[in-house]
C-alpha cells in the first residue's frame, strides 16, 4: 500500500513538472504583448489558413493532437474552441475541438482518478454532494446535463465526476454531446473573427465588430445559451 502511495507521488510530480516545462515552452516562445498584439494575430493566421489548405487532414491531426495536451496539461479550454473556428471554420472547427476537448478531459478525468480521488473527494464531497444521488438515477443523462450546464471551471469539471465514479464511456460521449452546443457557438465565433481579419489590414474598431453578422450573431447565440444554462443550472444543482 505504501509503495503504491509512493509511485503515485512520483508519477504526479512528473506530471506536474511536465505542466511546468509546457508552460515554460510557450512562454519563452512568445511574449504577451506578441500575443495581443493585431499585426501578429493577422501575421500567424495567414501561416495558420495556409497550412491548413495546404494539407486539411495533417493539420487536423496536429491541431487535434495539440488540443488533447493542451486540456490534458492545462486542464482548460478556453482558447480553444475560438482557434478551432478561426483556423478550420464553425463545421470543421467544431468537430475538432468537441471531439479534441472530449478526450482530452477524458484522459484527464483518468488521471485524476488515479493520482488524486482521495484528494478531491476530501476537498469537494461535502460541496457537491447533492449530485451523487443525481448521478445515481442515471449516470448518463445527467453527466450531459452536468457538461450542458456548465457553471464549473474545466478543469475542475473534468475531476470532480471522480466523486461519483462515472464510467469513462459516459464521462467521454456525455462530454461529446453535452458540451457540443456551446462550443459550436464559440467555433462560429472563431471563424467570424478569421473573417474580419481577412478583411481588414488594421485593427477594426469595436463598432464594426460588433455590426458584423459573424461576430454578434454568435455572441447573441451565446448570450441566450448563458441564460437557458443558466436556469438548467438552477434546477440541476438545487438540493
Amino acid at each position: 500500500m505504501e509503495k503504491d502511495k509512493k509511485i503515485k507521488i512520483f508519477l504526479g510530480l512528473i506530471y506536474l513538472l511536465i505542466i511546468i516545462l509546457f508552460l515554460g515552452i510557450i512562454f519563452n516562445q512568445f511574449t504577451l504583448d506578441e500575443l495581443s498584439s493585431y499585426d501578429f494575430i493577422k501575421r500567424n493566421s495567414q501561416y495558420l489558413i495556409s497550412a491548413k489548405e495546404s494539407n486539411l487532414f495533417f493539420a487536423s491531426v496536429i491541431f487535434l493532437v495539440f488540443t488533447i495536451i493542451w486540456v490534458l496539461l492545462l486542464g482548460f479550454g478556453t482558447p480553444i474552441f475560438l482557434v478551432g473556428g478561426f483556423i478550420f471554420g464553425k463545421w470543421i472547427g467544431t468537430l475538432l475541438v468537441v471531439f479534441g476537448l472530449s478526450l482530452g478531459a477524458t484522459l484527464l478525468y483518468i488521471l485524476a482518478n488515479y493520482f488524486f480521488k482521495d484528494l478531491i473527494r476530501e476537498k469537494f464531497s461535502k460541496k457537491f454532494y447533492v449530485l451523487n444521488e443525481k448521478f445515481k438515477k442515471n449516470e448518463f443523462l445527467f453527466f450531459l446535463i452536468y457538461r450542458f450546464v456548465g457553471g464549473i471551471p474545466f478543469f475542475l469539471s473534468n475531476i470532480l465526476p471522480t466523486l461519483f465514479n462515472v464510467k469513462i464511456k459516459n464521462f467521454f460521449f456525455g462530454s461529446i454531446i453535452g458540451m457540443t452546443p456551446q462550443l459550436f457557438i464559440g467555433a462560429s465565433l472563431g471563424s467570424g473573427i478569421e473573417k474580419i481579419i481577412k478583411t481588414n489590414q488594421d485593427m477594426p474598431s469595436f463598432f464594426t465588430l460588433l455590426t458584423s453578422k459573424e461576430i454578434y450573431i454568435p455572441i447573441i447565440a451565446f448570450i441566450i445559451f448563458i441564460i437557458l444554462a443558466y436556469i438548467l443550472r438552477k434546477i440541476f444543482y438545487k438540493k
